[in-house]
Protein backbone atom coordinates (compact mmCIF):
# COMPACT_ATOMS: atom_id res chain seq x y z
CA UNK A 1 0.00 0.00 0.00
CA UNK A 2 1.14 3.55 -0.65
CA UNK A 3 -0.04 7.15 -0.69
CA UNK A 4 -0.27 8.69 -4.14
CA UNK A 5 1.07 12.03 -5.25
CA UNK A 6 -2.50 13.37 -5.26
CA UNK A 7 -2.88 12.71 -1.52
CA UNK A 8 0.43 14.41 -0.77
CA UNK A 9 -0.56 17.44 -2.86
CA UNK A 10 -3.92 17.76 -1.06
CA UNK A 11 -2.20 17.52 2.32
CA UNK A 12 0.26 20.26 1.35
CA UNK A 13 -2.46 22.55 -0.01
CA UNK A 14 -4.60 22.04 3.09
CA UNK A 15 -1.73 22.73 5.49
CA UNK A 16 -0.67 25.93 3.71
CA UNK A 17 -3.51 28.22 4.94
CA UNK A 18 -3.28 26.72 8.44
CA UNK A 19 0.41 27.58 8.56
CA UNK A 20 -0.30 31.15 7.45
CA UNK A 21 -3.31 32.09 9.57
CA UNK A 22 -3.40 29.74 12.57
CA UNK A 23 -0.30 27.54 12.84
CA UNK A 24 -1.17 24.85 15.38
CA UNK A 25 -1.46 21.12 15.69
CA UNK A 26 -5.21 21.49 16.00
CA UNK A 27 -5.44 23.24 12.65
CA UNK A 28 -3.21 20.68 10.93
CA UNK A 29 -5.28 17.85 12.42
CA UNK A 30 -8.51 19.54 11.31
CA UNK A 31 -7.24 19.62 7.72
CA UNK A 32 -5.59 16.20 7.56
CA UNK A 33 -8.16 14.15 9.51
CA UNK A 34 -10.74 14.30 6.68
CA UNK A 35 -7.94 13.53 4.21
CA UNK A 36 -6.92 10.46 6.22
CA UNK A 37 -10.54 9.33 6.31
CA UNK A 38 -10.78 9.77 2.55
CA UNK A 39 -7.56 7.78 2.08
CA UNK A 40 -8.90 4.97 4.29
CA UNK A 41 -12.12 4.90 2.28
CA UNK A 42 -10.18 4.95 -0.95
CA UNK A 43 -7.99 2.06 0.20
CA UNK A 44 -11.06 0.04 1.14
CA UNK A 45 -12.66 0.57 -2.26
CA UNK A 46 -9.48 -0.27 -4.21
CA UNK A 47 -9.59 -3.76 -5.74
CA UNK A 48 -7.27 -6.25 -4.00
CA UNK A 49 -4.25 -7.18 -6.11
CA UNK A 50 -3.07 -10.39 -4.45
CA UNK A 51 -6.18 -12.23 -5.63
CA UNK A 52 -5.64 -11.39 -9.29
CA UNK A 53 -4.97 -14.31 -11.60
CA UNK A 54 -2.40 -13.76 -14.34
CA UNK A 55 -1.46 -15.98 -17.28
CA UNK A 56 0.73 -15.47 -20.34
CA UNK A 57 0.51 -16.42 -24.00
CA UNK A 58 2.03 -15.27 -27.26
CA UNK A 59 5.34 -15.57 -29.07
CA UNK A 60 8.00 -17.91 -27.75
CA UNK A 61 10.69 -17.02 -30.28
CA UNK A 62 11.74 -14.18 -32.54
CA UNK A 63 14.70 -13.36 -34.73
CA UNK A 64 17.11 -10.73 -33.54
CA UNK A 65 15.88 -7.33 -34.72
CA UNK A 66 12.25 -8.45 -35.00
CA UNK A 67 9.43 -7.97 -32.49
CA UNK A 68 7.77 -10.52 -30.19
CA UNK A 69 4.31 -9.96 -28.70
CA UNK A 70 3.64 -11.47 -25.27
CA UNK A 71 0.05 -11.29 -24.03
CA UNK A 72 -0.74 -11.04 -20.31
CA UNK A 73 -4.28 -12.06 -19.30
CA UNK A 74 -5.48 -10.54 -16.01
CA UNK A 75 -8.59 -11.88 -14.27
CA UNK A 76 -10.27 -9.84 -11.53
CA UNK A 77 -12.13 -12.29 -9.24
CA UNK A 78 -13.07 -9.62 -6.65
CA UNK A 79 -16.30 -7.62 -6.40
CA UNK A 80 -14.59 -4.28 -6.93
CA UNK A 81 -13.60 -2.44 -10.05
CA UNK A 82 -9.87 -2.70 -10.70
CA UNK A 83 -8.18 0.56 -11.69
CA UNK A 84 -4.49 -0.21 -11.93
CA UNK A 85 -1.10 0.68 -13.33
CA UNK A 86 0.93 -2.36 -14.36
CA UNK A 87 4.61 -2.90 -15.07
CA UNK A 88 5.56 -6.00 -17.04
CA UNK A 89 9.29 -6.31 -16.30
CA UNK A 90 11.76 -7.98 -18.67
CA UNK A 91 15.58 -7.86 -18.94
CA UNK A 92 16.92 -4.54 -20.32
CA UNK A 93 18.08 -6.19 -23.56
CA UNK A 94 14.45 -7.02 -24.38
CA UNK A 95 13.95 -3.51 -25.76
CA UNK A 96 15.91 -0.93 -27.66
CA UNK A 97 17.53 1.64 -25.34
CA UNK A 98 15.11 4.33 -24.22
CA UNK A 99 11.90 2.45 -25.10
CA UNK A 100 11.53 0.26 -22.00
CA UNK A 101 9.31 2.63 -19.98
CA UNK A 102 6.71 3.08 -22.72
CA UNK A 103 6.70 -0.60 -23.69
CA UNK A 104 6.51 -2.20 -20.25
CA UNK A 105 3.95 0.01 -18.47
CA UNK A 106 0.21 -0.29 -18.99
CA UNK A 107 -3.04 1.04 -17.53
CA UNK A 108 -5.91 -1.40 -17.04
CA UNK A 109 -9.51 -1.15 -15.88
CA UNK A 110 -11.22 -4.47 -15.19
CA UNK A 111 -14.81 -4.77 -13.92
CA UNK A 112 -15.58 -7.35 -11.21
CA UNK A 113 -15.43 -10.94 -12.41
CA UNK A 114 -14.02 -10.03 -15.83
CA UNK A 115 -10.63 -10.24 -17.48
CA UNK A 116 -8.55 -8.18 -19.84
CA UNK A 117 -5.57 -8.85 -22.08
CA UNK A 118 -2.63 -6.54 -22.50
CA UNK A 119 0.22 -7.03 -24.95
CA UNK A 120 3.86 -6.25 -24.25
CA UNK A 121 5.85 -5.84 -27.44
CA UNK A 122 9.49 -6.88 -27.11
CA UNK A 123 12.26 -5.93 -29.53
CA UNK A 124 15.34 -7.79 -28.24
CA UNK A 125 18.82 -6.45 -28.92
CA UNK A 126 20.72 -9.64 -28.04
CA UNK A 127 20.43 -13.33 -28.85
CA UNK A 128 19.49 -15.90 -26.23
CA UNK A 129 16.62 -16.62 -23.87
CA UNK A 130 14.76 -13.64 -22.42
CA UNK A 131 12.82 -14.61 -19.31
CA UNK A 132 10.00 -12.53 -17.91
CA UNK A 133 10.60 -10.85 -14.57
CA UNK A 134 7.88 -9.97 -12.07
CA UNK A 135 4.61 -8.23 -12.92
CA UNK A 136 3.97 -5.33 -10.53
CA UNK A 137 0.37 -4.11 -10.20
CA UNK A 138 -0.72 -0.99 -8.32
CA UNK A 139 -4.50 -0.77 -7.72
CA UNK A 140 -6.11 2.64 -7.03
CA UNK A 141 -9.33 3.61 -5.34
CA UNK A 142 -11.95 5.85 -7.00
CA UNK A 143 -10.40 9.02 -5.48
CA UNK A 144 -6.84 8.13 -6.47
CA UNK A 145 -5.50 8.90 -2.99
CA UNK A 146 -4.33 5.49 -1.84
CA UNK A 147 -3.19 2.35 -3.63
CA UNK A 148 -2.57 -1.33 -3.08
CA UNK A 149 0.50 -2.89 -4.66
CA UNK A 150 1.66 -6.44 -5.23
CA UNK A 151 4.01 -8.39 -7.50
CA UNK A 152 3.30 -11.63 -9.31
CA UNK A 153 5.62 -14.14 -10.92
CA UNK A 154 4.26 -15.13 -14.32
CA UNK A 155 6.99 -17.20 -16.05
CA UNK A 156 7.53 -16.89 -19.80
CA UNK A 157 10.56 -17.26 -22.05
CA UNK A 158 11.19 -15.76 -25.47
CA UNK A 159 14.11 -17.24 -27.38
CA UNK A 160 15.88 -14.69 -29.56
CA UNK A 161 17.26 -16.43 -32.65
CA UNK A 162 20.13 -15.37 -34.91
CA UNK A 163 18.93 -12.93 -37.57
CA UNK A 164 20.27 -14.90 -40.60
CA UNK A 165 20.90 -11.73 -42.59
CA UNK A 166 22.80 -13.67 -45.26
CA UNK A 167 19.56 -15.32 -46.39
CA UNK A 168 19.43 -12.71 -49.18
CA UNK A 169 22.38 -14.49 -50.86
CA UNK A 170 20.62 -17.87 -50.95
CA UNK A 171 18.74 -17.48 -54.28
CA UNK A 172 21.92 -16.68 -56.24
CA UNK A 173 23.82 -19.57 -54.62
CA UNK A 174 20.94 -21.96 -55.35
CA UNK A 175 20.99 -20.86 -58.99
CA UNK A 176 24.68 -21.73 -59.15
CA UNK A 177 23.94 -25.04 -57.46
CA UNK A 178 21.28 -25.86 -60.07
CA UNK A 179 23.89 -25.27 -62.76
CA UNK A 180 26.23 -27.71 -61.05
CA UNK A 181 23.40 -30.14 -60.51
CA UNK A 182 22.71 -30.42 -64.24
CA UNK A 183 19.33 -28.74 -64.16
CA UNK A 184 20.51 -26.23 -66.77
CA UNK A 185 22.63 -26.61 -69.88
CA UNK A 186 25.84 -26.03 -67.91
CA UNK A 187 27.18 -29.41 -66.82
CA UNK A 188 30.48 -30.13 -65.13
CA UNK A 189 32.63 -33.19 -64.77
CA UNK A 190 35.18 -33.68 -62.04
CA UNK A 191 36.85 -36.38 -60.06
CA UNK A 192 34.41 -38.19 -57.79
CA UNK A 193 31.22 -36.83 -59.44
CA UNK A 194 28.15 -39.00 -59.99
CA UNK A 195 26.82 -40.15 -63.36
CA UNK A 196 23.57 -38.39 -64.24
CA UNK A 197 22.37 -39.23 -67.76
CA UNK A 198 23.26 -39.63 -71.44
CA UNK A 199 22.77 -37.07 -74.16
CA UNK A 200 23.77 -36.53 -77.76
CA UNK A 201 27.32 -35.35 -78.44
CA UNK A 202 27.75 -31.73 -79.54
CA UNK A 203 30.98 -30.14 -80.79
CA UNK A 204 33.09 -28.95 -77.89
CA UNK A 205 32.21 -31.80 -75.50
CA UNK A 206 35.07 -33.57 -73.79
CA UNK A 207 35.74 -36.74 -75.80
CA UNK A 208 36.56 -38.55 -72.57
CA UNK A 209 32.85 -38.30 -71.69
CA UNK A 210 31.78 -40.34 -74.74
CA UNK A 211 29.99 -43.55 -73.76
CA UNK A 212 31.12 -45.98 -76.49
CA UNK A 213 28.76 -48.77 -75.48
CA UNK A 214 25.75 -46.49 -75.70
CA UNK A 215 27.07 -45.07 -78.97
CA UNK A 216 27.29 -48.60 -80.43
CA UNK A 217 23.61 -49.21 -79.62
CA UNK A 218 22.37 -46.11 -81.43
CA UNK A 219 23.08 -44.06 -84.52
CA UNK A 220 24.43 -40.98 -82.73
CA UNK A 221 27.39 -40.42 -80.44
CA UNK A 222 26.30 -40.41 -76.77
CA UNK A 223 28.14 -38.61 -73.96
CA UNK A 224 27.76 -38.93 -70.22
CA UNK A 225 26.64 -35.97 -68.09
CA UNK A 226 27.62 -35.68 -64.47
CA UNK A 227 26.36 -34.00 -61.36
CA UNK A 228 27.96 -33.24 -58.02
CA UNK A 229 27.82 -36.04 -55.52
CA UNK A 230 24.99 -36.03 -53.01
CA UNK A 231 24.53 -37.24 -49.47
CA UNK A 232 27.93 -35.97 -48.34
CA UNK A 233 28.54 -35.14 -44.71
CA UNK A 234 29.36 -31.57 -43.65
CA UNK A 235 30.39 -30.75 -40.09
CA UNK A 236 30.20 -27.09 -39.10
CA UNK A 237 32.57 -26.43 -36.19
CA UNK A 238 32.03 -23.14 -34.33
CA UNK A 239 34.92 -21.98 -32.18
CA UNK A 240 33.30 -20.31 -29.15
CA UNK A 241 36.56 -19.48 -27.37
CA UNK A 242 37.94 -16.06 -26.49
CA UNK A 243 38.82 -15.07 -30.06
CA UNK A 244 35.16 -15.33 -31.04
CA UNK A 245 34.32 -12.62 -28.49
CA UNK A 246 36.26 -9.93 -30.36
CA UNK A 247 33.86 -7.34 -31.71
CA UNK A 248 33.91 -6.39 -35.37
CA UNK A 249 31.61 -3.43 -35.80
CA UNK A 250 28.60 -3.79 -33.51
CA UNK A 251 28.69 -7.57 -33.06
CA UNK A 252 31.14 -10.24 -31.90
CA UNK A 253 32.91 -12.42 -34.44
CA UNK A 254 30.82 -15.37 -33.32
CA UNK A 255 27.66 -13.78 -34.75
CA UNK A 256 29.23 -13.37 -38.19
CA UNK A 257 30.45 -16.98 -38.07
CA UNK A 258 26.98 -18.23 -37.19
CA UNK A 259 25.42 -16.25 -40.04
CA UNK A 260 27.88 -17.79 -42.50
CA UNK A 261 27.24 -21.26 -41.08
CA UNK A 262 23.48 -20.85 -41.55
CA UNK A 263 23.84 -19.87 -45.21
CA UNK A 264 26.13 -22.81 -45.87
CA UNK A 265 23.76 -25.18 -44.05
CA UNK A 266 20.78 -23.95 -46.08
CA UNK A 267 22.71 -24.36 -49.32
CA UNK A 268 24.16 -27.77 -48.47
CA UNK A 269 20.82 -29.18 -47.36
CA UNK A 270 19.31 -28.11 -50.70
CA UNK A 271 22.22 -29.88 -52.40
CA UNK A 272 21.30 -33.14 -50.69
CA UNK A 273 24.17 -33.12 -48.19
CA UNK A 274 23.87 -33.91 -44.49
CA UNK A 275 24.81 -31.07 -42.15
CA UNK A 276 25.81 -31.32 -38.47
CA UNK A 277 26.93 -28.63 -36.03
CA UNK A 278 29.53 -28.67 -33.27
CA UNK A 279 30.18 -25.65 -31.03
CA UNK A 280 33.26 -26.09 -28.86
CA UNK A 281 35.86 -24.27 -26.75
CA UNK A 282 36.94 -26.50 -23.86
CA UNK A 283 33.74 -28.48 -23.87
CA UNK A 284 30.81 -29.03 -26.18
CA UNK A 285 28.51 -26.00 -26.14
CA UNK A 286 26.10 -27.26 -28.81
CA UNK A 287 25.78 -30.41 -30.91
CA UNK A 288 23.24 -30.98 -33.67
CA UNK A 289 23.33 -34.31 -35.49
CA UNK A 290 21.16 -36.47 -37.71
CA UNK A 291 18.59 -33.87 -38.77
CA UNK A 292 16.65 -34.19 -42.00
CA UNK A 293 16.99 -31.60 -44.74
CA UNK A 294 13.76 -29.87 -43.72
CA UNK A 295 14.64 -29.79 -40.04
CA UNK A 296 18.34 -28.98 -40.11
CA UNK A 297 18.05 -25.19 -40.43
CA UNK A 298 15.51 -24.71 -37.58
CA UNK A 299 17.61 -27.01 -35.39
CA UNK A 300 20.79 -25.05 -36.09
CA UNK A 301 19.11 -21.71 -35.46
CA UNK A 302 17.66 -22.95 -32.18
CA UNK A 303 21.01 -24.36 -31.03
CA UNK A 304 22.90 -21.18 -31.95
CA UNK A 305 20.45 -18.86 -30.19
CA UNK A 306 21.93 -19.40 -26.72
CA UNK A 307 25.59 -19.57 -27.73
CA UNK A 308 27.84 -16.90 -26.26
CA UNK A 309 31.63 -16.49 -26.56
CA UNK A 310 33.56 -17.88 -23.61
CA UNK A 311 36.59 -15.91 -22.40
CA UNK A 312 38.85 -18.95 -22.36
CA UNK A 313 41.43 -20.36 -24.75
CA UNK A 314 40.02 -22.97 -27.11
CA UNK A 315 41.39 -26.48 -26.60
CA UNK A 316 42.44 -27.37 -30.16
CA UNK A 317 43.22 -31.01 -29.28
CA UNK A 318 39.84 -31.47 -27.66
CA UNK A 319 38.11 -29.77 -30.59
CA UNK A 320 39.91 -32.03 -33.07
CA UNK A 321 39.11 -35.18 -31.09
CA UNK A 322 35.45 -34.22 -30.84
CA UNK A 323 35.26 -33.40 -34.55
CA UNK A 324 36.73 -36.81 -35.41
CA UNK A 325 34.19 -38.56 -33.18
CA UNK A 326 31.34 -36.56 -34.73
CA UNK A 327 32.55 -37.23 -38.29
CA UNK A 328 33.98 -40.80 -38.35
CA UNK A 329 33.87 -41.01 -42.16
CA UNK A 330 35.18 -38.72 -44.88
CA UNK A 331 33.47 -35.34 -44.50
CA UNK A 332 33.85 -31.67 -45.19
CA UNK A 333 34.83 -30.06 -41.88
CA UNK A 334 34.23 -26.30 -41.83
CA UNK A 335 36.17 -24.61 -39.03
CA UNK A 336 34.76 -21.18 -38.20
CA UNK A 337 37.58 -19.79 -36.11
CA UNK A 338 40.31 -17.15 -36.10
CA UNK A 339 43.28 -16.59 -38.36
CA UNK A 340 45.34 -15.02 -35.59
CA UNK A 341 48.86 -16.42 -35.63
CA UNK A 342 49.19 -17.55 -32.00
CA UNK A 343 46.01 -19.68 -31.71
CA UNK A 344 46.66 -21.29 -35.11
CA UNK A 345 50.39 -21.97 -34.76
CA UNK A 346 50.30 -23.11 -31.13
CA UNK A 347 46.89 -24.74 -31.09
CA UNK A 348 45.55 -25.92 -34.44
CA UNK A 349 48.61 -26.62 -36.61
CA UNK A 350 50.10 -29.36 -34.36
CA UNK A 351 46.88 -31.40 -34.62
CA UNK A 352 45.69 -30.33 -38.08
CA UNK A 353 47.09 -33.40 -39.81
CA UNK A 354 44.63 -35.58 -37.88
CA UNK A 355 41.82 -33.80 -39.69
CA UNK A 356 43.35 -33.40 -43.15
CA UNK A 357 44.33 -37.07 -43.40
CA UNK A 358 40.73 -38.19 -43.18
CA UNK A 359 38.66 -35.16 -44.16
CA UNK A 360 38.47 -32.15 -46.43
CA UNK A 361 39.02 -29.10 -44.23
CA UNK A 362 37.78 -25.58 -44.91
CA UNK A 363 38.64 -22.77 -42.49
CA UNK A 364 36.60 -19.54 -42.45
CA UNK A 365 37.64 -16.48 -40.47
CA UNK A 366 36.14 -13.04 -39.87
CA UNK A 367 38.39 -10.18 -40.97
CA UNK A 368 38.12 -6.72 -39.44
CA UNK A 369 37.28 -4.12 -42.15
CA UNK A 370 38.68 -1.38 -39.90
CA UNK A 371 42.17 -2.84 -40.35
CA UNK A 372 41.83 -2.58 -44.14
CA UNK A 373 40.81 1.07 -43.79
CA UNK A 374 43.74 1.72 -41.45
CA UNK A 375 46.17 0.22 -43.95
CA UNK A 376 45.24 2.85 -46.55
CA UNK A 377 45.29 5.81 -44.15
CA UNK A 378 47.74 8.62 -44.78
CA UNK A 379 48.00 12.32 -44.05
CA UNK A 380 49.72 12.63 -40.67
CA UNK A 381 52.18 10.81 -38.46
CA UNK A 382 49.54 8.94 -36.47
CA UNK A 383 47.85 7.72 -39.64
CA UNK A 384 51.13 6.43 -41.06
CA UNK A 385 51.90 4.51 -37.86
CA UNK A 386 48.38 3.06 -37.88
CA UNK A 387 48.81 2.03 -41.52
CA UNK A 388 52.08 0.29 -40.69
CA UNK A 389 50.47 -1.60 -37.81
CA UNK A 390 47.51 -2.61 -40.00
CA UNK A 391 49.83 -3.80 -42.78
CA UNK A 392 51.77 -5.91 -40.27
CA UNK A 393 48.54 -7.46 -39.00
CA UNK A 394 47.43 -8.24 -42.55
CA UNK A 395 50.78 -9.82 -43.38
CA UNK A 396 50.52 -12.07 -40.32
CA UNK A 397 47.06 -13.22 -41.40
CA UNK A 398 48.29 -13.92 -44.94
CA UNK A 399 51.26 -15.87 -43.60
CA UNK A 400 49.00 -17.92 -41.33
CA UNK A 401 46.61 -18.59 -44.22
CA UNK A 402 49.51 -19.75 -46.41
CA UNK A 403 50.62 -22.17 -43.69
CA UNK A 404 47.15 -23.66 -43.58
CA UNK A 405 46.97 -23.97 -47.37
CA UNK A 406 50.27 -25.87 -47.37
CA UNK A 407 48.54 -28.39 -45.12
CA UNK A 408 45.73 -28.79 -47.66
CA UNK A 409 43.21 -26.49 -45.96
CA UNK A 410 40.96 -24.22 -48.00
CA UNK A 411 40.96 -20.78 -46.33
CA UNK A 412 38.25 -18.13 -46.52
CA UNK A 413 39.13 -14.79 -44.92
CA UNK A 414 36.47 -12.10 -45.37
CA UNK A 415 34.71 -9.26 -43.58
CA UNK A 416 31.44 -9.96 -41.73
CA UNK A 417 29.30 -8.82 -44.67
CA UNK A 418 31.25 -10.91 -47.18
CA UNK A 419 32.04 -14.01 -45.13
CA UNK A 420 28.76 -15.87 -45.72
CA UNK A 421 28.71 -15.60 -49.54
CA UNK A 422 32.47 -16.27 -49.72
CA UNK A 423 32.06 -19.44 -47.67
CA UNK A 424 29.16 -20.58 -49.87
CA UNK A 425 31.29 -19.95 -52.97
CA UNK A 426 34.12 -22.03 -51.50
CA UNK A 427 31.67 -24.89 -50.87
CA UNK A 428 30.41 -24.72 -54.45
CA UNK A 429 33.97 -24.64 -55.76
CA UNK A 430 34.76 -27.83 -53.83
CA UNK A 431 31.68 -29.45 -55.33
CA UNK A 432 32.69 -28.33 -58.79
CA UNK A 433 36.12 -29.87 -58.34
CA UNK A 434 34.62 -33.11 -57.04
CA UNK A 435 36.43 -32.85 -53.69
CA UNK A 436 33.33 -33.65 -51.61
Amino acid sequence: MALTGRAALLAALGSLPVGIWDPSWTGILAVNAPLLAACACDFTLAAPVRQLRLTRSGDTSARLGETADVTLTITNPSRRLLRAHLRDAWPPSSWEPGTETAASRHRVTIPPGERRRITTRLRPTRRGDRQADRVTIRSYGPLGLFSRQSTHKVPWTVRVLPPFTSRKHLPSKLARLRELDGRTSVLTRGEGTEFDSLREYVPGDDTRSIDWRATARQSTVAVRTWRPERDRHILLVLDTGRTSAGRVGDAPRLDASMDAALLLAALASRAGDRVDLLAYDRRVRALVQGRTAGDVLPSLVNAMATLEPELIETDARGLTAMALRTAPRHSLIVLLTTLDAAPIEEGLLPVLSQLTQRHTVLLASVADPHIARMATARGNTDAVYEAAAAAQAQNERHRTADQLRRHGVTVVDATPDDLAPALADAYLALKTAGRL
